[in-house]
């Protein structure tokens, strides 16, 4: 059972990778997002995710520095965008987005979006830093199966991670499967749907249960499925309050009710059907 906001999953290749973190998508560059990660980092969050395309990897780099925390003690991720993809334009990349964070080297880097017909050697660029030793763990970002598969058949190093759209309402169960068969973890991007979720009568009729928050059963649901989760918020009780979900556990019962909500359902674009792709 994960009990604490410090507790890691292990990735594939040894690296220790936090079970929950903080999500700064659509968190504007400045004030707001360092604050975000101030207050993060104060409440014992480890796990940071951006990406170059939020457009706020600067502001994370000064909520770092300014919080006085280890590096070490931090696991940041980032990741390479659509119009940066393919070998060179990658390692490019990836300079850019160290620098504008102020870091020497990245936890995990992951290919946003699968797109078209670039992620292959864009994955190679990746593997690249990761025997480099610039990026302690690599992965991928709303990656299927099909995906997954043609991209372990051309590739040396599996992917250590998958993050992917996931809640109660988009399970993705066989995706899930192929990644415990694989060893790749799981991560879920906009866990609590965008808020969709907060007044579904299940999730109500579950968190009085536990006398918890819809958001915090929704957290606990992930955890408990082995997912590591990265909710986004930009209130400071808000982020204290969706770490609050290491005192209970749900019963089995529980669980498969928030799993049979699933419709999947998306809120964000489809990687089969967008090519270019936006959370």
């Amino acid at each position: 059972m994960v009990k604490s906001l410090q507790d890691t999953t292990t990735l594939h290749n040894g690296v220790k990778m936090p079970w929950f973190g903080l999500g700064v998508f659509k968190v504007q560059e400045g004030q707001e997002v360092i604050d975000s990660v101030k207050w993060a980092i104060k409440h014992g969050y480890k796990s940071i995710d951006t990406a170059a395309v939020y457009k706020n990897e600067e502001g994370v780099g000064q909520a770092i520095r300014e919080s006085g925390i280890n590096r070490d003690e931090l696991f940041v991720t980032s990741k390479v965008w659509n119009s940066d993809q393919g070998y060179e334009s990658t390692l490019q990349a990836f300079e850019t987005s160290l620098q504008k964070l102020g870091l020497d080297y990245l936890d995990l880097y992951l290919i946003h979006w699968p797109g078209k017909d670039k992620y292959i050697e864009t994955w190679h660029a990746l593997e690249k830093l990761y025997k480099d030793g610039r990026v302690r763990a690599i992965g991928v970002s709303n990656f299927h199966v099909h995906h997954l598969e043609n991209l372990i058949k051309n590739s040396e190093i599996k992917p250590m991670v998958n993050q992917v759209e996931y809640h109660p309402h988009l399970t993705q169960t066989e995706l899930h499967e192929f990644c415990k068969k694989e060893g790749i973890q799981l991560e879920a991007w906009s866990p609590l749907k965008r808020g969709e979720l907060l007044n579904d009568p299940t999730l109500l009729e579950i968190s009085q249960k536990y006398n918890k928050s819809v958001a915090q059963v929704i957290l606990r649901w992930d955890l408990q499925n082995g997912v590591v989760t990265i909710p986004k918020s930009i209130k400071e009780q808000r982020i204290q309050e969706n770490a609050d979900v290491f005192d209970f556990e749900l019963t089995q019962e529980d669980m498969e009710n928030i799993s049979a909500l699933n419709k999947n359902d998306r809120i964000g674009s489809n990687p089969d059907t967008n090519m270019t792709g936006f959370e």
